[in-house]
């Protein structure tokens, strides 16, 4: 699919059981939490090191919206009753506190959004880590669609999660500069709107032998990736 030689079909996927978590933490967590370390827990199996040899960047343009809708629908009532556990999971580095939890990593985390942007703000934060500490870092990044009545004020069609296990010696080259992004190939059109889908489009390179470039979309700017053959 990544390679375009496949259309993508949608298929309803289950909410993954974050088996690194204990039961209390595993039942309190959000559904955008349960993803991030789903993905990260594969990242970092495939990779060969160890989970705490990795600092962390998690990227997220809108956190979780179940607990957002959540908590607005609570505040909206007379009581004004907010749940201890979404107040709790509404603060945007929710991911990282549960991936120490979980991990028993006491590395660095990160945890950020810029909007369209967190992708590659992601995964320049990762870069600049990398370069300046030389030591491996994960880049987990996940946003799910909103519930009603907010999903039309920010219309997210499929949810998504990826993590990327990035090392020094990655055959990746970054560059900041003006220009349009690379636009979604028609296999990954259904994607559009989603901000963390925005690593289709480096994952789709990689997927495809020599050397390639694409353009992830940084605010008002873009952030060029090119792969080295």
């Amino acid at each position: 699919m990544l390679r375009g030689e496949s259309a993508f079909t949608p298929t309803t996927v289950q909410r993954p059981v974050v088996s690194l978590l204990p039961p209390a933490e595993r039942r309190r967590c959000a559904p955008s939490v349960a993803w991030a370390l789903a993905v990260a827990a594969e990242a970092v199996a495939h990779s060969g090191l160890d989970a705490g040899a990795f600092a962390v960047v998690f990227a997220s343009s809108d956190g979780d919206g179940d607990i957002v809708h959540r908590l607005c629908t609570a505040l909206a009532t007379p009581a004004a009753a907010v749940s201890p556990t979404d107040f709790h999971n509404s603060v945007h580095n929710a991911a990282t506190g549960y991936w120490s939890i979980g991990a028993h990593s006491q590395a660095a985390s990160t945890a950020i959004c810029a909007h369209d942007g967190s992708f590659a703000a992601g995964l320049l934060e990762a870069a600049c880590q990398i370069a300046i500490e030389k030591r491996p870092v994960l880049l987990v990044t996940v946003d799910l669609p909103y519930p009603p009545p907010l999903a039309p004020h920010r219309p997210v069609r499929h949810g998504f999660a990826a993590a990327l296990a990035l090392v020094p010696e990655a055959d990746l080259e970054l560059l900041v500069e003006d220009g349009a992004a690379t636009p979604f190939p028609d296999s990954l059109q259904s994607f559009e709107g989603n901000a963390a889908a925005a690593a289709l489009l480096l994952l789709a390179a990689l997927a495809r032998p020599g050397e390639a470039l694409v353009r992830l979309p940084l605010a008002e700017r873009t952030l060029q990736v090119r792969k080295r053959a």
